[in-house]
């Protein structure tokens, strides 16, 4: 079930990362990633969630953690309304923060989705707001930094990123094909030749190294495509044509399964950030 409920979102230029706010939503998230990093909590609302195949329940109050490609989903508990705040941050601005407070080229992994109760969540919310409120002041970036610093150093492991993501190389190839050839027609069959196996054990590997199936994966990078384009106000059909999808109906379905919003109001968020002088998330 999708309940219409409120969604906003906004684009800092100062500290170049996105905000989200939804409030009343009845959504339910199918298993996905993002590129970048999340950084939210729970205003209000019970959720049951799944990242990298683990369950966890979370309501008011908890913290969520997502690193690049988590893979993850949730659904509301018990038909509860969801109200939620997060920050997505693009991996290579948390490389520069990273370094300013470590004095090292790393990028930190967050070691648990969700950090219950944290005593951290009204600094996120008053950061959260700030961004939302579009506050110039440079309080906002104190803000950011002194909660950054303390989500780090208490929920992070800060290691080389080479060393952050061990997989098998047959498969990152597979990855690497779709993350090229997304807007193409693409087979199971094509994959397993490429990865020098059968579809079943191609299947298997893909879902057990990446936790997400192959066609969840490249569904998941259209629809980063797809934004990246509506961000540039391209209608909706023409970004669906563009990015691999069948036609505007299977566009439009995979679009709010993964973002919440439609196609068509993603647009016009971002066409009202240009006509206002901000500049596009480029994380996505």
């Amino acid at each position: 079930m999708v309940g219409k409920g409120e969604r906003s979102v906004r684009y800092d230029r100062d500290l170049q990362i996105e905000s989200y706010r939804f409030e009343g939503i009845m959504q339910k998230f199918p298993n996905h990633f993002h590129e970048y990093y999340v950084i939210g909590f729970i205003e209000s609302g019970q959720r049951r969630m799944s990242c990298k195949n683990i369950e966890y329940e979370i309501g008011p109050g908890d913290l969520i953690f997502f690193n690049p490609f988590d893979n993850h989903s949730c659904e509301p508990i018990d038909d509860q309304p969801l109200d939620y705040r997060c920050l997505n941050i693009n991996a290579d601005i948390m490389r520069e923060v990273t370094e300013e407070m470590t004095g090292e080229d790393d990028l930190p992994s967050f070691t648990s989705p969700v950090a219950y109760g944290s005593e951290h969540a009204p600094l996120l919310k008053k950061l959260h707001q700030m961004i939302m409120d579009e506050i110039v002041d440079f309080e906002k970036e104190e803000t950011f930094y002194f909660l950054f610093h303390q989500l780090i150093q208490e929920y992070a492991s800060v290691t080389k990123e080479a060393e952050c993501r061990v997989v098998k190389q047959e498969i990152e190839d597979v990855c690497n094909y779709l993350k090229v050839h997304y807007a193409d027609s693409v087979t199971l069959d094509d994959l397993a030749r490429m990865a020098n196996r059968n579809k079943y054990s191609l299947l298997r590997s893909f879902t057990r190294i990446k936790g997400i199936t192959p066609y969840r994966y490249l569904q998941t990078i259209r629809v980063s495509e797809a934004k990246k384009r509506l961000e540039q106000n391209m209608k909706p059909l023409d970004a669906a044509m563009e990015t691999g999808f069948v036609d505007q109906s299977h566009f439009s379905r995979f679009f709010m399964e993964f973002i919440g919003l439609t196609p068509g109001q993603y647009r016009e968020i971002f066409t009202l950030e240009k006509k206002e002088g901000r500049e596009p998330f480029d994380g996505k």
